[in-house]
């Protein structure tokens, strides 16, 4: 029988994962690293009396049941594991052949593993996986949920950086003039949004107000890293990068830096202020807003892993150290939220950069999609996800137009060329020198490249050098 009739025989159960063994008169060793491969991902089931070859499945039968059940839930509660294990079990008879399903939830508490912590397995697919030291290792930082950044430092008041404190507090009074923390004096406001607790700094506080130096003596290698690719792949960009922004002084000046950034990359129809924010309802502008912050609130800096945005010319990408508390259809759904570091969401709540209440997903999914018509894309793994913005509108220059530029390519610059296109395609004002700065290469060349592609009949200039446009031909 194939998996579907099998699901359809065992209709009781709910899958979400499983895995089958014969089991016919032992337990499989294998069968431990299943259960701690479900324990350590999203729960299933684990079948005895059915045996796999390939995608065909036999119902062998279990020959001994109570036997087998009692000897593995014995295990499971035993002390194997370095925790107990608790399962749901159900019995199946098939023309006399007796089956045994039983459910392993996924542990609030990880790792889950048995004898020793290198039986550590994870889930990928439809197999069992021994976990690296690294994904381990997130594990242990992931049972902290929520709590990491509320540690206490042995830092005070006196070593975060003056001067973000009062660029934080004038930002407050601008955004939020009637929030009752702006009565405060630095000290009390400090206490309240819990940076400074009994004298002493939080983690949470040091990263959004601490100076550089500080920070470093508690994480090594503190980052965020921005990077923005010329194409849509780093093999087919003109250089690695041509824009990267790694070092600033803490989280609250690597918002503004990168959100400063991006706003050029996404289509605003608007005139903004400089804080991000409009009197025009702009959902994109709010959806990528959201994923910036989300990702400052929701990294795990403890991970080798930094917290990165890469901006590839057909999309956005956010990767945030770290796993979700939960699966992303529960999150939209229940509207979910569980920030890995409330004191960092605190912070920038009391300044409305994030939402106040909900995960701040429904408002990048909706925003995003509103404007650009796609939705952004969730992936991940154990000790990363990953949210990736699609530019379905912006810089959209049509296949036959890339194919004829790759057709009569000059002096080996296609790819500076198709950049140019894609700039000018975005923002039909864009000047010659914002143009060098971004592809990377000489305004002399950008002149060259401009003539190449008018008499490629690719691009034509609509009114004056000063206040005219540009107008990228669709090449059909």
């Amino acid at each position: 029988m194939d998996q579907k009739e099998l699901f359809d025989r065992l209709e009781e159960l709910e899958w979400e994962d499983f895995e089958v063994k014969a089991a016919k008169t032992s337990i499989p060793k294998s069968s431990f690293e299943t259960v701690s491969a479900f324990s350590n991902t999203n729960g299933g089931w684990l079948v005895f009396g059915i045996g796999q070859v390939n995608k065909t499945f036999e119902i062998s039968g279990v020959k001994d049941v109570e036997k087998i059940e009692q000897d593995f839930t014995t295990v499971l509660r035993g002390d194997k594991f370095n925790q107990k294990i608790r399962v749901r079990s159900m019995k199946y008879n098939f023309d006399g052949k007796a089956v045994l399903a039983f459910y392993v939830p996924a542990s609030e508490q990880k790792p889950v593993y048995f004898n020793s912590r290198k039986n550590t397995f994870i889930r990928t697919g439809s197999g069992d996986q021994r976990a690296t030291d690294a994904e381990i290792d997130a594990m242990y930082r992931d049972s902290f949920f929520g709590f990491k950044d509320r540690e206490l430092t042995d830092f005070t008041i006196d070593d975060l950086d003056e001067k973000t404190i009062t660029d934080y507090r004038i930002y407050m009074e601008n955004m939020n003039p009637g929030h009752r923390y702006n009565k405060l004096s630095t000290g009390q406001l400090l206490e309240k949004l819990q940076v400074v607790v009994d004298g002493r700094v939080t983690i949470g506080g040091l990263l959004v107000f601490g100076n550089e130096d500080n920070i470093n003596r508690l994480l090594t290698d503190f980052r965020v890293d921005y990077l923005e690719i010329m194409g849509i792949s780093y093999s087919d960009a003109p250089t690695r990068y041509n824009y990267r922004l790694y070092e600033e002084e803490n989280l609250f000046r690597f918002y503004f830096s990168i959100f400063e950034r991006l706003m050029k990359k996404i289509d605003l129809p608007f005139t903004l202020r400089a804080d991000g924010f409009a009197t025009d309802d702009q959902p994109q502008l709010i959806a990528i807003r959201e994923a910036l912050v989300n990702l400052l609130m929701h990294s795990d800096y403890f991970s080798p892993m930094k917290p990165r945005i890469r901006v590839f010319l057909d999309r956005i990408e956010f990767l945030n150290p770290g796993s979700l508390p939960k699966d992303i259809e529960s999150i939209m759904k229940e509207d979910f939220t569980m920030p890995r570091n409330p004191i960092i969401t605190r912070i920038f709540r009391a300044i409305k950069l994030s939402e106040n209440a909900g995960s701040g997903f429904d408002k990048m999914f909706n925003g995003w999609t509103a404007y650009y018509e796609d939705e952004p894309v969730v992936s991940g793994g154990i000790d990363f996800y990953k949210i990736t913005f699609p530019l379905v509108k912006l810089g959209e220059v049509s296949q036959e137009t890339v194919r004829k530029v790759g057709e009569k390519g000059v002096d080996g610059l296609v790819e500076t060329q198709i950049s140019m296109l894609q700039l000018m395609k975005k923002n039909p004002h864009v000047s010659k020198r914002e143009m060098a700065e971004s592809v990377g290469i000489s305004t002399t060349a950008i002149d060259k490249n401009i003539v190449s592609l008018k008499k490629k009949d690719l691009l034509k200039r609509v009114g004056p050098d000063k206040g005219g446009m540009w107008n990228v031909e669709s090449g059909g």
